[in-house]
């Protein structure tokens, strides 16, 4: 199953240095997505994956994540 998680932030430089910590654990770059516009990252992981995306995504002081299912 896969899901995909977003995170929220403040500020579109916290989006990146989101999005380039998930780029440098290993997470592959197209499953990786960065809105700088609305400061937002998205990551597309397996179900066993979602935990570290979600440790990562609250490192940087989110908002708030959302997570949904991917049918």
């Amino acid at each position: 199953m896969t899901k995909t998680l977003t995170g929220r932030y403040a500020s579109a430089n916290a989006a990146l240095n989101t999005h380039e910590d998930l780029i440098h654990t290993g997470f592959p770059s197209e499953k990786v997505y960065l809105d700088r516009r609305r400061a937002e990252v998205t990551v597309m992981t397996p179900d066993p994956g979602a935990r570290e995306v979600r440790e990562i995504l609250s490192r940087h002081l989110p908002a708030e994540i959302t997570e949904n299912l991917v049918f």
